[in-house]
């Protein structure tokens, strides 16, 4: 004991330093937004690869649970499967291989870019997502990043290996979205809070939906493709002026759980988008040679 005394007693100025160096770390990145979001956002090699390796490793541990919902997932499936054969099965006036053209046609416009999860944070006011793909496997910021269960959010920054996304859990995320088979569309946004639920605003008040009706994306951006689910009306509350509705959303994609997303090449819409600007333009310059 007096040895050890007799150590910290000789070399206590350098364990004040590193207290005191720790201290002002803490100040810095916690109380400085450019700092902050630059230690949070993880981008860089070592930091990814340590957060890589931690996230192989909870991974690891949680196989069993994993493998547990995927039985449960896929015995879902096999029901659904059966009960869409049967109804093909007797619409014998229709085509039975229409659905499955679709289906390849909407798949085989966009690249999917597979990617893991390594760090993850929801109980933030501004929450990132860390992914294992970075620029070298073609990732680039704006691109849509989405689940087996519905949006997860918009890639914000990449590098070689890493990116870093905005998920639907950042008051910073802003997704088009619309209520399925109903035409009406809005912005989802999330104000904080339980991260199972966000809100999408200026609902006209003329709209007619109901609450559970699904609220999916819109394909008006260059983002993400129109059809990804997103959640379902929970409630429905008067807007601040009461000239349109607020509705509440129930998300369907667990944030507290993600593991495996998929990134969204979005060259196909963006080269859309760029048609339709220039379709737009055209029409407007013929109707100004008119007049």
């Amino acid at each position: 004991m007096r040895n050890l005394i007799a150590f910290f007693a000789k070399y206590h100025h350098w364990f004040l330093f590193a207290l005191l160096e720790i201290i002002c770390a803490v100040l810095l990145f916690r109380y400085n937004s450019y700092q902050g979001s630059v230690y949070f956002s993880s981008a860089n090699a070592v930091a990814g690869k340590v957060y890589e390796w931690n996230s192989a490793i909870e991974h690891y541990f949680s196989l069993t649970k994993t493998n547990r919902q995927l039985t449960e997932r896929n015995l879902y499936l096999e029901q659904k499967v059966k009960m869409m054969s049967e109804y093909m099965a007797s619409t014998e006036k229709k085509d039975t291989n229409r659905l499955q053209r679709s289906q390849m046609q909407l798949l085989g416009a966009y690249k999917l870019i597979p990617a893991k999860v390594i760090t993850n944070s929801t109980n933030n006011s501004n929450n990132l997502i860390t992914l294992d793909k970075g620029t070298d496997d073609g990732v680039r910021p704006d691109m849509g990043v989405a689940c087996g269960n519905g949006v997860v959010g918009v890639v914000y920054m990449a590098s070689r290996h890493y990116s870093v996304v905005i998920p639907v859990l950042n008051p910073r995320s802003n997704i088009s979205v619309t209520i399925r088979k109903r035409g009406y569309f809005g912005y989802l946004h999330w104000n904080g809070g339980a991260k199972d639920l966000a809100y999408v605003n200026d609902i006209p008040r003329h709209a007619k939906f109901r609450l559970g009706d699904i609220v999916e994306t819109s394909g008006y951006s260059s983002i993400f493709p129109p059809g990804i689910i997103v959640g379902q009306i929970l409630h429905v509350y008067n807007s601040k002026d009461g000239l349109s509705y607020r509705a509440q959303i129930k998300l369907t994609t667990d944030f507290g759980n993600l593991r495996d997303v998929c990134i969204i090449d979005n060259s196909a819409m963006e080269e859309r988008i760029e048609v339709m600007r220039a379709a737009q333009d055209s029409l407007k310059s013929k109707e100004n040679q008119r007049k």
